[in-house]
């Protein structure tokens, strides 16, 4: 299948999964998160059990899967909606009905099953499914009765997901890719949370149109957020000090268009800067962190480093194998090749560069947590426009306060803020509303403000 008819499908409906595509595998409710893509070929590890993800092609994002015994092995099995709907009525008739139990005289000693392992290992030998398992379970449980009905939920929830985990099929977009990331391995975005990304874009008045200029060492998730608020209109210029770029692996997972893949380029700032003024910057960086993106970028560079399957949950540390958890490829196949071709952050154009320094871009937004924040806002501020908006994220604040103080003195900049993000998770169900109980309690902080001409420009 050639790479334009993959856009063609891709384009006419992009709620349905197709054949190369990228997508965020959800197992038992957020267990474990898998970034997949789909092919012929790709398989999913679901504990001792090894399926296909064959049957995820053509389905809508939001689908529903459960892991079942088919005629060639361990299959998914889509869950009807309707079915799943029923199964949460049930579950809301039975919210209060029990109020008078409670569970002071249960006494866990592994005595109340009278189910053995032997007794599920027939069942399954017999063709029984999870769901026909996880109610033989119920139905010998000598205690399950006189547990309350939030005990018996817990206690069905828990067994379903052991023996028919269920698999949600989600669309890799900012919000579900940065939750995932900060869920499992939040030093891989900068501990950058999914409302302090969503404050950034809106201090910044990423929208339409916009000429964006970017610096994101935080994996490309940043990158990848801004170049979706845009929608292929407008430029991300994604800007980087010494002569490596930095690596934007997490954008692949965006399945952006070639037309929103045009609009991501990159250009060094020595580049932008003498364009700018005639005169090039030199802004020194540790050693060994050069030496990282160096290797990173060699990494994205290769075109055979896209992988058909990337996992959050088997990782080793990002120096040893760049930002992602790569499972390499066991056959490429011709729709992973297409894949493969298209490749966001091309170099910019000299004419592009060029449209820059006539008009300056239209905001600025960094995520560096490995560079002084002040040593490089002083050299990007200049390249913005007069009024332009700026947000500088960084997971501490002393760095983001001198800064601030110094764009105070040197007259650089108006409505000058610092932010911290919070948020709290709820879970909102019968009776049983409350904030979760692990939360997290730091979301890093964003210094914001608006580019003017100072009296010495004049």
């Amino acid at each position: 299948m050639s790479r334009n008819k993959l856009q063609e499908i891709s384009n006419q409906n992009p709620r349905v999964t197709w054949e190369g595509c990228s997508v965020l595998l959800d197992i038992n409710d957020g267990d474990r998160l898998v970034f997949a893509r789909l092919t012929a070929a790709s398989t999913l590890q679901i504990g001792n059990k090894k399926c296909s993800l064959l049957p995820l092609i053509g389905c809508p994002f939001g689908s529903l899967f459960q892991v079942e015994n088919g005629t060639q092995g361990p299959c998914l099995s889509h869950v009807l909606p309707t079915t799943e709907g029923n199964n949460l009525r049930e579950k809301g008739d039975c919210q209060i009905k029990d109020e008078s139990k409670d569970n002071r005289a249960l006494v866990d000693n592994n005595t109340a099953q009278n189910l053995t392992g032997e007794d599920i290992d027939e069942m399954r030998s017999q063709g029984a499914t999870g769901d026909e398992i996880v109610e033989a379970l119920i139905a010998n449980s000598a205690t399950f009765g006189k547990k309350t009905s939030f005990s018996q939920e817990k206690y069905r929830l828990k067994k379903q997901k052991k023996y028919a985990p269920r698999v949600l099929l989600r669309r890799p977009f900012a919000r579900s890719i940065c939750e995932a990331y900060f869920k499992k391995y939040p030093a891989r975005i900068g501990f950058l949370r999914v409302d302090t990304l969503s404050l950034l874009l809106s201090m910044a008045n990423v929208a339409a149109h916009s000429d964006v200029l970017v610096v994101d060492m935080v994996g490309g998730i940043l990158t990848g957020a801004v170049a979706e608020r845009l929608g292929g209109t407008g430029y991300v210029c994604n800007t980087y000090l010494g002569v490596a770029p930095y690596p934007m692996d997490i954008v692949r997972i965006f399945n952006f268009s070639n037309e929103i893949c045009k609009r991501i380029v990159r250009s060094p700032l020595t580049d932008l800067r003498s364009v700018q003024n005639g005169t090039s910057v030199q802004i020194g960086l540790p050693e060994d962190i050069c030496n990282v993106e160096s290797q990173s970028n060699e990494g994205i560079s290769s075109p055979n480093s896209l992988p058909h399957t990337i996992s959050m949950e088997e990782a080793v540390p990002p120096s040893e194998n760049g930002m992602l958890d790569l499972i390499p490829e066991t056959a490429a196949s011709p729709v992973i090749k297409a894949c493969k071709a298209t490749k966001a952050g091309e170099k910019a154009s000299q004419e592009a560069i060029n449209l820059w320094k006539e008009n300056g871009f239209s905001s600025l937004i960094i995520a560096a947590p490995d560079v002084d924040a002040w040593s490089i806002v002083k050299e990007l501020l200049p390249l913005l426009s007069y009024s332009a908006p700026f947000a500088i994220y960084h997971q501490y604040i002393q760095p983001l306060a001198t800064c601030m103080h110094n764009l105070q003195l040197g007259k650089m900049a108006i409505g000058l803020q610092i932010t911290e993000p919070w948020l709290r998770e709820y879970q909102v169900l019968p009776s049983r509303t409350h904030p979760l109980m692990q939360m997290s309690a730091f979301g890093g902080y964003i210094l914001s403000g608006t580019r003017i001409c100072s009296s010495d420009q004049l």
